[in-house]
């Protein structure tokens, strides 16, 4: 996790090099810790983060609910579930709206049930967001995803294409947060190396499915109008993140996390207007389509 972060810190200070990342370690006292890196108000990003953390602990009451809710049979022992997590995760957002804004998140997760036995399994994915939708982008975003998974088994790139899309789904606003990418959860077979090596190439795909994207459109020239645009879509953005995201439901309800790295995902600006409706047939309102109807990007 921190060869991934550092592989993509280093990606996004070579675009953006009058800025700089704000390291930062941090303990907690439950169990474990993590580094944060941030970088703020940059040529290129307005906000970046790459967060890689390893906590241990007891699993908190609403956290064990929420497992449970995915259909998890944690039997704990005098009500405590010990627990480790660790993962690196990312959000990324640029100045440029014709830059997409980028996740990913990449984690391992194990607990010790009452008798001894210890459940584990990964999770993860990465995921595009632009504000203007550009096919080529998609395209390549995908193919380069859709490329790491084959290497492991040709049916998951198309089952976690569809689970992420089904996940970044705004329900009180009836589209999704991006154009999707891949997502998964729970995945604990065919083995646990097996498992960790699939996870590996999903990292790994991470820095050539965004960064040429990045570099083919940081210094676009973009109007006040499309800038104001790709505020209110980090409005939704943000709606996701704080309503929806089990990464950050979990972050909150876990004991002495650490609040910072959890909301390190929420842009620098967003903007929420009365009413706002695009007018028919224009760019705008040809994102929202694809937002309410996902597509195929690869076939």
């Amino acid at each position: 996790i921190m060869e991934t972060q550092a592989e993509v810190c280093r990606a996004l200070a070579a675009l953006d090099p009058g800025a700089s990342f704000a390291v930062d370690s941090w303990e907690r006292k439950e169990g474990g810790g993590g580094i944060s890196c941030v970088l703020q108000d940059g040529d290129v990003f307005e906000k970046a983060g790459v967060n890689v953390s390893v906590v241990s602990g007891l699993l908190s009451e609403e956290a064990a609910r929420q497992m449970r809710s995915r259909g998890k049979s944690l039997k704990a022992k005098d009500g405590k579930l010990p627990f480790c997590a660790m993962g690196v995760s990312s959000v990324i957002h640029p100045k440029n709206p014709h830059v997409p804004t980028m996740h990913f998140n990449y984690r391992y997760f194990e607990i010790e049930e009452a008798d001894g036995t210890k459940q584990w399994w990964f999770g993860g994915g990465t995921d595009l967001t632009p504000t203007y939708l550009n096919e080529e982008d998609a395209v390549h975003f995908h193919k380069t995803l859709k490329e790491a998974c084959d290497k492991h088994d040709v049916k998951l790139y198309p089952k976690y294409k569809k689970w992420c899309d089904d996940y970044f789904y705004i329900k009180h606003r009836g589209e999704r947060r991006g154009i999707g990418g891949i997502f998964f959860d729970d995945m604990d077979s065919p083995s646990k190396e097996e498992v960790f090596q699939f996870v590996k190439s999903c990292a790994k795909a991470v820095v050539p499915c965004y960064i040429p994207i990045v570099k083919k459109h940081c210094h676009d020239s973009f109007t006040p109008e499309e800038k104001l645009w790709q505020q209110l879509r980090r409005g939704r953005y943000v709606e996701f993140n704080l309503v929806y995201d089990r990464g950050t439901k979990f972050g909150l309800l876990t004991p002495g996390s650490r609040i910072e790295s959890i909301l390190m995902s929420l842009p620098l600006t967003a903007r929420w207007e009365y009413m706002h409706n695009p007018p028919e047939s224009s760019k705008e309102a040809e994102i929202l389509e694809v937002l309410r109807n996902p597509k195929d990007w690869v076939h």
